[in-house]
C-alpha cells in the first residue's frame, strides 16, 4: 500500500486483523509515507449478524468461487436509496470482472453497507455484512489487471492496498478528477450505465474513522451490519444484486 503523507486515503480493512487498502484522493508533491502497521481491531461487542439458512458455500469458501465472467454483463444493484444498474465489460479487467462476476452470484454484496462515500469522489462498499464472511475472503486475492479504461465519474473499480492486494471492496467514482488514479493502478472494470442519480443520492458517511466521522472498518469487520445499522442508521445498505443481462 502506498500512501502519501497529507492525503486522504481509501482504507479498506480486508478482515478481522486490520490489513488495510488505500486509493488515493488528491495526489501531492509530497514523498510517499511508509505503510501504517496493522491494527487488529476491536473485539466483537453486542449483536453480530450471522448467516442465513441456505446460503451458498461460496460465501465461506472462496475456492468455490472462480467462475469466468461473460464477455459483458449487467449487475442490478437493490440499494435502500434505490436502484443502479452496472454494466461490466471483461476485456476492460479480466480478473476484477471474474471477481465481481463470482462474489454477485454468491450473493456476497447483499445487506452490505456504503461505509465510505465522499461527495465528489467515490462511493465504497464491499465488506460483508457478515463476520464470518469477512474473515474467509481477507486472503483472497487476485492479481492486478492492466488499467485500460479511466476512473471517470461512473466508473466501477476494485480498491487495492498495493500490487496483487484486490478481493472483494469497490468503489463508484463520483467524478472525472478521479482520472488521477489511474496511475495508482486502479483498473476499472466496468461502469453504472442507469441510476446514477440514485449512486449520487447515497447518504454520505464522509471519510472513515479514526481520519473522519464515518464508519470504523476494523469494527465493520469484527460486527458486520450489526454495527453500520447500529451505529450509522442512516447509511445506505444493498438489498441484493442480481445478474440481469
Amino acid at each position: 500500500m502506498r500512501l502519501t503523507a497529507a492525503l486522504l486515503s481509501l482504507f479498506l480493512v480486508f478482515s478481522c486483523t486490520g490489513a488495510e487498502e488505500a486509493t488515493a484522493p488528491e495526489p501531492k508533491p509530497e514523498q510517499p509515507a511508509p505503510p501504517p502497521k496493522p491494527v487488529p481491531p476491536a473485539a466483537p461487542t453486542g449483536d453480530v449478524w450471522t448467516l442465513p439458512e441456505g446460503h451458498n458455500p461460496a460465501l465461506l469458501d472462496p475456492s468455490k468461487a472462480t467462475e469466468t465472467a461473460p464477455a459483458t454483463f449487467k449487475a442490478k444493484f437493490e440499494t435502500t436509496r434505490g436502484d443502479f444498474v452496472v454494466k461490466v465489460h471483461r476485456d476492460w479487467a479480466p480478473n476484477g470482472a471474474d471477481r465481481f462476476y463470482n462474489l454477485v452470484k454468491i450473493g456476497f454484496y447483499e445487506k452490505a453497507g456504503f461505509f465510505r462515500t465522499i461527495d465528489g469522489f467515490m462511493a465504497q462498499f464491499g465488506i460483508s455484512a457478515y463476520p464470518a464472511v469477512s474473515a474467509k475472503w481477507r486472503d483472497a486475492r487476485i492479481e492486478d489487471d492492466p488499467v485500460k479504461e479511466s476512473n471517470t465519474r461512473g466508473k466501477v473499480t476494485f480498491a487495492t492496498g498495493g500490487p496483487n492486494t484486490r478481493t472483494t471492496q469497490l468503489f463508484v467514482n463520483y467524478s472525472d478528477r478521479n482520472a488521477r488514479l489511474d496511475k495508482s493502478g486502479f483498473s476499472p472494470f466496468g461502469e453504472v450505465v442507469e441510476g446514477m442519480e440514485v449512486v449520487d443520492s447515497l447518504h454520505k458517511t464522509g471519510e472513515g474513522s479514526p481520519q473522519g466521522p464515518g464508519p470504523n472498518q476494523g469494527k465493520m469487520q469484527a460486527r458486520g451490519g450489526a454495527y453500520l445499522q447500529a451505529q450509522f442508521p442512516d447509511a445506505d445498505m444493498i438489498e441484493k444484486v442480481t445478474i440481469i443481462d
